[in-house]
């Protein structure tokens, strides 16, 4: 065996069994955090990505890790690279690594022992650690309360189980891991990342996520050199924040992996066409044309009716269908690509050929239309979203065509480009800007989805 072989194999990298846990698994325990007077006192949290080595306005800050985990890898793959920035903050909670329901058995205790090292390895080196509490369903609770004293103060984040966007909340999953852990822990104290749910019990400090979020934070913004990003100043030390910054994401990391069931958005009134009783009809006077949206015996929308080629007449017919699917885990309405009749559309029969009362449902006014992140417009291209907006006095259309996402100025072949991927899209110049730099600050006119 070679030097460089052995060191290798009896590295603590490979290895990770320097702290010895209680039981069969042997996780990992987190000592209990030594609560000082006013570490509670209108308590902020800053997210991990967001710490900096130079940042000097938000060291009473604890970091949290309530991100996606693609954020913090790091902190598993080379644990010593930001000891010396994290000890500079009020306290540090261990990373929140997935533990979605459709996760694999193993990676969710996987993701629980690597909570509790990187806990367990940061309190080594004098850090002060909180530990974040995550679980799956029922058949985690023998394993994901592990390497946690009794009576410790522990951090949970209530936005994944919250009903928000179109999601529905996952109270009932989130309630059931929530009571199971002041069994088996009996926590000191509860920081609660988001707004805690009525029925739970305990000492909880609630930490406003909007307050703790990049909005609220003392930022200094300036142009960058190359004028495609903007950089900011984070207490004196500059970073390129790539594209537009998107809202300040928590609490991902539990209960499904999708979200929760879709909803119809209480800011999008046009949502409520997706749903109704069967054999019903939903029309929705949209930016000077008709839609109609024909509802199963479900209750759910089954195929919809364009009355417009969309401003891309080499492309769509007037009018044209598209079929809605629902068969994705996250239940999300999924207009299909668009059926044309260039020689006349079928009729637009109602259930079973009977004709029920017709409802009229609200257009989306302009703002509500409108892009609020990168991440937004994203979504809507996933689920096959047709958008028309407008740019320093131009009109663009993007719609879908197999498996293709189409974008061009309207009534304007020559200009439509088909790309493969919504970043494909947002690299689009739209007169001398790229859809990307502006995605947020366009007209949105129309949009389905």
């Amino acid at each position: 065996m070679t030097e460089e072989n052995y060191n290798y194999r009896t590295s603590q990298t490979l290895l990770r069994n320097q702290f010895p846990g209680k039981g069969k698994l042997q996780i990992p325990i987190i000592p209990r955090f030594k609560a000082k007077e006013d570490d509670f006192n209108d308590l902020l949290l800053i997210g991990f990505d967001k710490t900096h080595l130079e940042d000097q306005n938000h060291l009473d800050r604890m970091v949290h890790f309530f991100l996606y985990d693609y954020r913090f890898e790091r902190v598993w793959k080379n644990p010593d690279n930001d000891i010396e920035k994290l000890s500079r903050y009020r306290a540090v909670l261990s990373p929140d690594f997935s533990m979605y329901l459709e996760m694999a058995p193993v990676m969710q205790l996987y993701n629980v022992f690597r909570n509790r090292w990187c806990g367990a390895y940061w309190a080594s080196k004098g850090i002060r650690v909180v530990p974040s509490v995550n679980w799956g369903d029922e058949s985690t609770f023998d394993f994901c309360f592990d390497g946690i004293e009794k009576g410790s103060v522990v951090a949970v984040s209530t936005y994944m189980a919250s009903e928000h966007d179109h999601r529905k909340d996952q109270k009932e999953w989130f309630l059931a891991g929530y009571n199971e852990m002041l069994r088996r822990i009996e926590p000191e104290k509860i920081i609660c990342y988001n707004t805690p749910f009525p029925e739970m019990q305990g000492d909880i400090v609630y930490v406003d996520y909007e307050r703790s979020s990049w909005r609220y934070m003392d930022y200094e913004r300036k142009a960058a050199p190359n004028n495609d990003l903007d950089c900011y100043k984070i207490g004196g030390a500059k970073q390129d924040i790539c594209d537009t910054i998107d809202v300040y994401m928590i609490g991902k990391g539990g209960g499904s992996a999708f979200g929760g069931k879709w909803r119809p958005s209480p800011k999008k009134p046009e949502d409520q066409r997706f749903l109704g009783k069967p054999g019903e009809i939903k029309t929705t006077y949209k930016n000077g044309y008709r839609v109609e949206t024909k509802i199963g015996e479900d209750g759910r929308a089954t195929v919809e009716r364009h009355h417009t080629d969309h401003k891309q007449p080499w492309a769509h017919s007037d009018p044209h269908d598209h079929p809605i699917h629902w068969n994705n885990p996250a239940g999300f309405p999924d207009p299909q690509p668009a059926i044309n009749y260039p020689d006349g559309a079928p009729e637009f029969k109602q259930f079973r050929g009977y004709y029920m009362k017709n409802t009229i449902v609200p257009a989306n006014t302009y703002e509500q239309n409108q892009f609020v992140t990168i991440s937004d417009f994203k979504t809507c291209m996933r689920w096959h979203g047709e958008v028309e907006f407008m740019w320093n006095g131009t009109t663009y259309n993007i719609t879908h065509r197999k498996d293709k996402i189409s974008i061009s100025v309207s009534y304007r072949q020559e200009t439509e480009k088909l790309c493969d991927t919504a970043d494909e899209v947002l690299d689009y110049m739209v007169g001398e800007d790229r859809l990307r730099d502006v995605i947020t600050q366009v007209t949105v006119t129309d949009r389905t989805i």
